[in-house]
Formats: structure tokens, C-alpha cells, sequence
């Protein structure tokens, strides 16, 4: 009884929302709902996000939203509260609630149009939402993705793999109408400059090394490249897997093979996109030196399945739709 043993549980493939609201003590109004684009695991400040929610139902949102105001009102919150769930199919997990502004709410109130800090601090100091705020959460018709920006250029021997430590150091946002747009606008304002539809490099190839777990996952993203007329090469065991589903693959050595191996080919300029996740320490160790000669050489490159699935979204972009620019104003 004195040495009480806490048990963890993670939740595979859960997808990770973050909300923002505003209450007075007696009302409370969801500020914004966004949705994680990696899965729950990352670091809140290192996923890339979406508001609205692009793939959760229209019902999971609305419960998100009311479970949300239920505990502003219940812990009696005046100004900002923010809270983070963790939904696994129509599974709504709460991870943490903080009666505190966060990161999020300058990207919130830039992508709605509101100002939700102005607003917090009026009701903090004793206003009501009634004579200060919107009484209902935003629905803007433009999406918003927010993607953070990295220093792993500065630091030789930083790896780029997300995990639950943070590791970003500032953040963009890409507005649009549809959410493959906002997605590669965000990308560009990040420095990830994803290859164009029609411009590719035909001699280049698109790189998938994944774990075991990930491979069924791929394969769809795999098939669209390839739709694209993009070439694709893998390790061994991706590989193997992507030609048993019909996928033609060029094979190449791994980083802890004999030479010429992958990197080899990165450097050579054959290789022009990455995507590569890890299963343990020794998996991550072996493949280090792909995600750094990446990063070295301005490679696209994405660690997490639902990365690579929102990048080859977002490279269906045509040019001229990719860069339409429109007066942030014209959006609200």
C-alpha cells in the first residue's frame, strides 16, 4: 500500500485533439477544435494541426465540444482553458486540461479572425462572455493548418525523429480552402518544399523505409506517388511488402550495409523524398544518418505515417493552386 505501481497505457493509432476555450465562471464557448496531423505520441508543440478537424466525424467533434464547456464550467474557469484529448475510433480519451492559455491561441485567433487573448483577459477581469465574446465557437470555411518549424540544421548531432519531448523552436501557418492546400503552404513557410506536380525529376525517386507496423499503412500513399509518376525505391523488408501488393520497387542497401547504400544515393541527387519511421533505440540509430543527410541536403523528409499521408495529399496540389495568395482579411 505504501509503494503504490502505475500502469500506462498507450493508444496505438489514436489521433490527438487539441481545443481552446473561453469561459466567464457561468458560460463557456470553444474557441477552436484542432485536430493533430502525427498521432498521439508526438509532442502537442511538434505536430502539424488542422481547424478545423479534417478526417474526425462531425459527432466526435461535437462531443469533444461538450465535454470541453462541462469542464470549464465545472472547474469554474474565467479567461482561457485549454484541453487535450485522444480519440481512437469513436473513443474520446482526455489527456490533460489546463485552466491557462496555450501555445495554440494565436494560431486559433489568426485562423478565426477573433481575438481570443483580448477576450480572455476581459473576462478575467470580471466581464462576461455576453458583453465581450462570441457565444458560439467559430466556424470558419477556410482550414488552417499550423506546422512548427525546427533548429535540427544548427545542432549536428540531434536526430529529427518526433517523440513526446518537444523539440521545435517556432511555428507557421498555411490558410486555404481545402486542407491540401493549407498543408503545402505550411510546408513551404516551414522550409519543406514539396516536389510539384508535372516538375518532377524523373531520374529522382521517393524513398519508404517504415517498420513492420507501418508498412499496410503506406501503401495507398505508395500507389498515389506512383500515380504521380513518381519512382519509388525501399529498404529490403519495405520492400518485399510493397511488391507483394502490386507495387514495383526499386531496392536499395541499408545505411548499415555494404556501399552503395541509400545515403549514398541521397547524396548522388537520385533520391528527392523521404519517408522513414523507426520501431526501437537500434532501428532508430541505424537509419539516423538517412533523416540527417535529409535535413543536410533539404530533403523532404517525414517521420510518421500520417506525415507522409498528408504530404502526398498535398503534392496532388497543382502549382498554380499551391501558391494562390489571398488577403488574410478576404478569409474571415
Amino acid at each position: 500500500p505504501d509503494h503504490p505501481v502505475l500502469i500506462d497505457h498507450f493508444l496505438r493509432r489514436a489521433i490527438e485533439v487539441d481545443v481552446d476555450c473561453v469561459a466567464d465562471g457561468r458560460e463557456a464557448v470553444v474557441a477552436g477544435i484542432m485536430e493533430h496531423i502525427e498521432e498521439a505520441g508526438v509532442h502537442s508543440g511538434d505536430s502539424a494541426c488542422s481547424l478545423p478537424p479534417y478526417s474526425i466525424s462531425p459527432e466526435v467533434v461535437a462531443e469533444i465540444e461538450r465535454q470541453t464547456i462541462l469542464m470549464a464550467l465545472a472547474l469554474g474557469v474565467k479567461g482561457l482553458m485549454n484541453v487535450q484529448f485522444a480519440v481512437q475510433g469513436q473513443d474520446i480519451f482526455i489527456l490533460e486540461v489546463n485552466p491557462r492559455a496555450s501555445r495554440t491561441v494565436p494560431f486559433v485567433a489568426k485562423a478565426t479572425g477573433v481575438p481570443f487573448a483580448k477576450i480572455a483577459a476581459r473576462l478575467m477581469a470580471g466581464e462576461m462572455l455576453s458583453d465581450t465574446g462570441p457565444r458560439a465557437r467559430p466556424q470558419p470555411k477556410h482550414i488552417a493548418v499550423k506546422e512548427a518549424v525546427f533548429p535540427f540544421e544548427k545542432f549536428p548531432g540531434v536526430d529529427t525523429v518526433l517523440g513526446p519531448e518537444m523539440k521545435s523552436t517556432g511555428e507557421v501557418m498555411g490558410l486555404a480552402d481545402s486542407f491540401p492546400v493549407a498543408f503545402v503552404k505550411a510546408q513551404d513557410g516551414a522550409g519543406t518544399l514539396l516536389p510539384v506536380p508535372g516538375k518532377w525529376n524523373v531520374e529522382q525517386k521517393a524513398l519508404i523505409s517504415v517498420k513492420d507496423e507501418d508498412k499496410a499503412l503506406v501503401v495507398e500513399p505508395a500507389r498515389r506517388l506512383l500515380e504521380m509518376g513518381i519512382r519509388i525505391c525501399a529498404t529490403e523488408g519495405t520492400a518485399l511488402y510493397l511488391e507483394s501488393q502490386g507495387i514495383p520497387v526499386d531496392r536499395v542497401r541499408k545505411v548499415t550495409q555494404p556501399r552503395p547504400h541509400i545515403v549514398d544515393a541521397m547524396k548522388n541527387r537520385e533520391i528527392a523524398l523521404v519517408f522513414n519511421t523507426t520501431r526501437d533505440k537500434k532501428a532508430q540509430v541505424d537509419s539516423f544518418p538517412i533523416r540527417r543527410t535529409a535535413l543536410m541536403m533539404g530533403i523532404p523528409y517525414f517521420t510518421t505515417v500520417e506525415g507522409m499521408k498528408a504530404a502526398v495529399e498535398a503534392m496532388t496540389v497543382p502549382a498554380a493552386t499551391r501558391f494562390h495568395c489571398k488577403a488574410l482579411q478576404d478569409y474571415y
